[in-house]
């Protein structure tokens, strides 16, 4: 919707990038139908109201940043001025450089630019962050909110979950082609029940994850992370079996919880 910001969620091969390209014209359905503005998605008039950064682009690597923009601004028939790209993406200082000679994280950005080019209604971003570093996360993050609020519509597809929750007023979680889960990032987390514990421990995972009331658990270097039902007897379970552990806390679901357990759930069911 228009001044949202949509994340699409999945494991690898979900589907995720599949939709995105029916959903911008890329690829056609098998079977049911994809609309964008209420048109099938490779209407021109539909396309040149989007914007799209995708994983991979073909960008010739031989023409500057600036007969980028420039090049592709005329595909638009009222194209933001190159300067407001330049300071939506951050490209200050790269105008002139061959886009081949760019690290991977500045050609993120550029591709970046390139879908804002055409001053669109909704903008398709497909992991956009992958590769950069926190600083310039935090940069693209802040235009993609500013997007929202200026009435735009944003889809975007990530591998981080705090970039979801940070970000989106709406999630859709993508398991194998279907959605399993729909909503706010609370209503989301909400679908979870219990809490969250982590610790210093020299506990496996695989141990601990047999325990009652345990339903997810796993290893961050030496922190052992469970999602459990009812914290006090599965901390006592905890204290009983690794006496020297340290750290311990006890908070609420988070969403990287939520999405580990209705895939698990999914999977169970299939």
């Amino acid at each position: 919707r228009a001044g949202a910001l949509l994340a699409v969620l999945g494991p690898n091969g979900a589907g995720k990038t599949t939709a995105l390209g029916m959903l911008i014209g890329l690829t056609t359905p098998s079977s049911g139908t994809a609309r964008l503005f209420g048109r099938d998605p490779r209407d021109l008039g539909a396309r040149q109201r989007m914007g799209v950064m995708l994983q991979s682009s073909g960008v010739p690597d031989t023409l500057r940043v600036r007969e980028l923009l420039t090049a592709f601004r005329g595909y638009y028939p009222a194209p933001l001025p190159v300067a407001s790209v330049v300071e939506a993406a951050g490209l200050h200082g790269l105008e002139d450089r061959l886009f081949g000679t760019l690290s991977g994280g500045q050609q993120r950005r550029v591709l970046f630019g390139i879908a804002l080019c055409g001053d669109p209604q909704l903008v398709f971003v497909d992991e956009p962050t992958t590769g950069l570093d926190a600083e310039v996360r935090r940069t693209l993050w802040a235009t993609l909110r500013r997007l929202a609020r200026a009435g735009r519509g944003v889809v975007l597809t990530t591998h981080y979950l705090e970039e979801a929750d940070a970000l989106a007023d709406r999630i859709v979680l993508l398991h194998e082609g279907r959605v399993i889960a729909e909503g706010t990032p609370s209503q989301i987390k909400s679908l979870v029940p219990g809490r969250r514990i982590t610790a210093e421990s020299s506990i496996e995972a695989g141990q601990a994850s047999g325990w009652a009331g345990v339903h997810h658990a796993q290893r961050d270097g030496t922190r052992l992370e469970l999602l459990v039902s009812e914290p006090e007897p599965v901390l006592r379970e905890l204290l009983h079996r690794d006496q020297s552990v340290t750290g311990v806390t006890v908070t609420e679901p988070t969403l990287e919880d939520a999405f580990l357990t209705l895939t698990d759930r999914t999977k169970e069911a299939a």
